[in-house]
């Protein structure tokens, strides 16, 4: 069972792999069809001789997040043919795919649009128990067809379990530990060797923000020789950048909320509501409507006018524009789930 027989190959009994898609933290990624009832899912195989396997413990912390919307639902996880397989909910494209797609540069409006779902995602992740430890636009899908303008929160082969919820205990601190996670959104903690918690991850948060209204940061691209030159220099970037410097030009709630999390403390419970709430009232002061109209939206249905034929159109990106009628159904689900969407005023 290797990369190039897997097409047409059926997993957990009724599951047929199509074609790959791409590739996660730990393993291959698959697009199958459900035998039974046509429906598309997504395939994430890990070979069962992988020197660091990940996908059964990404499988179980799926199962100890089910049922909430922004997570891509657990089908299946078993063994088959020397590989681990996981199912879950087939997704659309990457906030990655999608800033490249859009120059990389996001408005303010689409990049308030997703905080706020974000956020809410990385909430529930840690009422589980859990961080991510790997923050970044690749780890966050939009969804597909009725569910396109939802952000989903996915990569869980890096999570780490901080709070027993039975017992209520934390983890310890601890230092000299080995960098988790990918350097250019790695809080400065997580550099100097900081064992993480739950604000590393909101850290590594608001530097995506910054991202998506920057179009970069400032410790992207710097040459070195070697990994470990790299990861130093990034990090004596990054601990050399002031906040204000990172945030000019962009409203100070960003800079607001960066400063928060460098503030908390390693065990400190984070004000998620106060973070919400910055980007909220932000989000209203400048008369913004939730709308659904990202960015992406708007570029690919000026382009869908044009005649614009493209490979955002031919990857599976589509399925943005969502009629009136869908956006007032949207609207009423999210109330329904306490999806974090704005209220309209």
């Amino acid at each position: 069972m290797s990369k190039t027989n897997l097409c047409n190959t059926v997993v957990g009994d009724k599951y047929r792999i199509i074609r790959p898609i791409g590739a996660g933290s730990f393993g291959d990624i698959y697009r199958a069809i459900n035998l039974q009832n046509g429906e598309d899912v997504a395939v994430k195989v890990e070979p069962v001789s992988a020197r660091h396997p990940q996908l059964r413990y990404e499988a179980h912390v799926y199962k100890s997040i089910q049922n909430c919307f922004g997570f891509p639902m657990l089908r299946y996880f078993g063994i088959e043919k020397n590989y681990q397989i996981m199912i879950i909910d087939l997704l659309g494209p990457s906030l990655e795919d999608l800033f490249s797609y859009c120059r990389r540069r996001f408005s303010l409006k689409t990049v308030l649009m997703l905080a706020d779902q974000m956020l809410i995602r990385i909430e529930y992740l840690h009422s589980r128990g859990y961080i991510h430890r790997d923050i970044k636009p690749d780890n966050f899908l939009m969804g597909i067809g009725r569910f396109s303008p939802r952000v989903y929160l996915i990569d869980f082969g890096l999570a780490k379990k901080y709070y027993d919820v039975r017992t209520g205990k934390h983890i310890e601190y601890r230092e000299d530990k080995h960098l988790t996670g990918t350097a250019r959104y790695a809080s400065v903690n997580a550099h100097l060797g900081i064992e993480q918690s739950r604000r590393d991850d909101l850290e590594s948060f608001g530097y995506v923000l910054i991202y998506f209204l920057r179009g970069s940061l400032p410790w992207q691209g710097l040459k070195a020789s070697n990994k470990k030159q790299k990861y130093d220099r990034i990090t004596e970037r990054k601990m050399s950048t002031p906040i204000e410097a990172l945030c000019l030009g962009f409203p100070a709630e960003f800079q607001m909320f960066l400063n928060y999390c460098r503030g908390l403390r390693f065990e400190e419970d984070p004000d998620y509501m106060y973070l919400r709430q910055l980007f909220r009232i932000l989000f209203r002061s400048h008369h913004y409507e939730y709308d659904y109209e990202y960015d992406w939206t708007i570029r690919k249905e000026i382009e869908r006018r044009a005649g614009i034929d493209n490979n955002y159109n031919n990857n599976n990106m589509a399925n943005t524009k969502i009629p009136a009628n869908k956006q007032q159904q949207m609207q009423q689900d999210s109330t329904n789930v306490h999806d974090g969407l704005f209220e309209k005023k």
